[in-house]
């Protein structure tokens, strides 16, 4: 049976689009700028094609933190300083936390079972933050949060950093819980371990991997 579940948080534990949207409307109108669907959406797209890039090594993370909000501004022709309203954008985003249904009832599942250890890409102090706001601390063993560890999931080297910090850790025995085929399952490869993606929108056309919709699910998989 596994016993050390490696798990993501935005979009795994965590509504992420549900903070995104919160983070992002109160900055705009911060800055003037009125709550609009068309922004919402740009600003996702771009921003998850730029994080799928620093994924690919093509861009650095700070420069990731301003540019989304450099390519949005001149798309809309919008006069804000990009700079600024990217630091007022983490300062909400570390507010915006929003677990998903369920989400504490699976933990304390899988504590039961074994050690429980999150793996993420997203912002140190947003999820420390996020991890204090959500209450899960009290089931987690480690936190292994890319930008503390000096390196990008789903990169050899954060995963090398990762696995030598899990006392007796064996592959085997470990399984991972993620929302990204591009960063969570290229981890869990790199890895060595079992991956199930955890996908409550709807399982990506073409996948034939192991999938999950619920929480419970995900659980049939993770404890064999």
């Amino acid at each position: 049976m596994k016993n050390i579940f490696l798990l993501d948080m935005d979009d795994t534990l965590l509504d992420f689009p549900k903070a995104e949207r919160a983070a992002l409307f109160t900055t705009l109108a911060a800055f003037g700028i009125g709550q609009d669907e068309r922004l919402l959406a740009r600003y996702h797209m771009i921003n998850a094609a730029l994080w799928e890039a620093l994924e690919r090594g093509e861009i650095e993370r700070e420069a990731l933190k301003v540019k989304r909000f450099s390519l949005l501004f001149e798309e809309f022709a919008l006069p804000a300083d990009p700079a600024a309203v990217s630091a007022a954008y983490f300062a909400n985003m570390a507010e915006c936390c929003f677990p998903y249904e369920g989400v504490h009832s699976f933990l304390k599942t899988l504590q039961n079972a074994g050690r429980i250890y999150i793996c993420t890409n997203g912002g140190e102090k947003i999820q420390r933050r996020h991890i204090a706001l959500a209450g899960f601390a009290p089931y987690l063993e480690g936190v292994f949060i890319s930008e503390e560890l000096g390196a990008d999931k789903p990169s050899a080297a954060y995963a090398d950093r990762v696995l030598s910090r899990i006392e007796n850790f064996r592959p085997e025995k470990a399984v991972y819980l993620g929302d990204s085929l591009t960063s969570d399952k290229k981890c869990a490869e790199v890895m060595g371990v079992d991956f199930v993606l955890f996908a409550p929108r709807g399982v990506p056309e073409g996948y034939t991997g192991k999938a999950a919709r619920t929480y419970g699910e995900a659980l049939s998989f993770m404890l064999r």
